[in-house]
């Protein structure tokens, strides 16, 4: 998949001002979705596109944005069988918010799609607040036609945020480990997609393993881990090029690599002697520092956004557990103090939770703490759920489950911070760790 640039993508029109009269509490977790209308975007003329007809495209804008709003749990996207209006051009500035109260819509999200001489498209996106007979937010973008998609994840990011209050993430990748094949042998490629699973599209062809895809925060690059040559290390993929480079050239084995918040190190573990340490990478000089010193496994570290700590798990007291130091290796303490041993530790890109697989009582779940080890929770309850990783905005936790017996499958979900929204995410065959990108720019 082609990332975008993001000239590409421009902004048109400015977010109101206009205050919001609903609101919807994302941290309590919501008994009742919003209830919203997204009927088809309007155009000022059908006219063609390399990516079909505006008018075509105004049905499918509205459609994803329906599904992002639908996917996070906090609003109820209505059937559209159940309007009594539709919505022409002078609609979107002017909604007949009489015909929108009458099928109880409490927010109303509409706009147009207009064919640019370029060949490109103006995707103009405005939110209404139905009962307040109010505008919420309104904002536009220039951007190819094939690109069309993004648009509209946009237009989601800009509702679920001026309802929220909180950043969106509609507007983001997946990468992860896509497997096929006997449990014995697998087969396991690595493959990105959007976030909801569109524009599907694998990045090897599974000749050699790999595990434990990460993102760059600039969104082009992913480091893994691939035993290409039968020779475990750690390498980067440029999606843009396909081109792939080791890491290193290293006698031993390293893995579970993931990027510093500002991209120029890796943090990653190598095996030496029996003893496995976590280390940090210079991407400039490629200056090697090890980071800790003690017997046992230190492995699966996750840089805190302010790239100021890292997290870890380490069996040095005997279990799995968590720990937390500061990024130069210094101050490491124990978080985890639970029953069951800890493992897989991510930071959310808030900084205020850990994201952590536990085991325990036969059973992987995920769970979350906060930084000092505090305020433990549970998000999942299942045979053998790990390998978080989080959304841009830290509200929701991907992770890969797989379910018992030797044809058990393992597939990619996803839980919001409450627990109540868990949902399948749909892939092309089995899938396991994931990594999630920031908001594309």
């Amino acid at each position: 998949m082609r990332l975008i640039c993001p000239s590409l993508l421009v902004l048109l029109l400015a977010a109101a001002p206009a205050a919001a009269v609903i609101r919807v509490d994302i941290n309590t977790g919501l008994a009742q979705p919003l209830p919203i209308a997204v009927p088809g975007f309007a155009t000022p003329d059908a006219a063609s596109t390399v990516a079909g007809t505006t008018a075509a495209l105004g049905g499918q804008v509205a459609q994803v944005i329906a599904a992002d709003l639908g996917s996070s749990g906090l609003f109820r996207p209505l059937d559209p069988a159940a309007y009594t209006t539709t919505v022409t051009m002078p609609d979107t500035t002017a909604p007949q918010y009489a015909a929108w109260r009458t099928i109880a819509a409490q927010a109303l999200i509409t706009g147009s799609v207009t064919a640019n001489a370029d060949g490109g498209i103006t995707l103009a996106c405005y939110a209404y607040d139905v009962f307040a007979g109010t505008e919420l937010a309104r904002q536009g973008f220039v951007t190819p036609a094939a690109n069309w998609r993004r648009a509209a994840h946009k237009c989601a990011d800009l509702v679920y945020s001026r309802l929220t209050g909180e950043g969106g993430y509609f507007d983001s990748r997946i990468v992860y480990v896509s497997e096929t094949g006997p449990k014995t042998k697998r087969i396991k490629r690595l493959a990105v997609m959007d976030q909801d699973g569109a524009g599907h599209r694998f990045l090897t062809n599974g000749q050699s393993l790999v595990l434990t895809p990460r993102f760059a925060p600039n969104q082009q690059t992913i480091t893994y881990m691939s035993f290409a040559n039968n020779r475990p290390r750690v390498w980067v993929y440029t999606i843009g090029t396909g081109k792939q480079e080791a890491v290193g050239d290293f006698p031993n084995m390293s893995f579970a690599p993931r990027f510093s918040p500002d991209g120029s190190n890796l943090v990653f573990s190598m095996a030496i002697g029996g003893n496995t340490d976590v280390y940090r990478m210079d991407l400039g000089s490629r200056k090697l520092t090890r980071l800790t010193t003690g017997p046992g496994i230190d492995t699966a570290p996750s840089y805190s956004p302010d790239g100021s700590k890292i997290v870890f798990e380490s069996d040095r007291g005997g279990t799995q557990q968590v720990y937390v130091m500061n990024a130069d290796g210094s101050g490491q303490q124990r978080i985890s103090f639970g029953e069951g041993r800890y493992a897989t530790p991510v930071w959310s890109p808030r900084g205020d939770l850990v994201a952590f697989t536990k085991l325990g009582g036969g059973q992987f779940r995920i769970g979350v703490m906060r930084p000092d080890g505090g305020g433990e929770r549970l998000l999942t309850n299942s045979y053998q759920d790990e390998g978080p990783t989080w959304s841009p905005n830290g509200r929701v936790v991907l992770f890969f489950r797989t379910l018992a017996g030797r044809a058990g499958t393992v597939d990619l979900y996803s839980v919001d911070l409450s627990g109540q929204n868990e949902r399948k995410i749909r892939t092309p065959l089995d899938g396991s760790d994931p990594a999630w990108s920031p908001l594309l720019p």
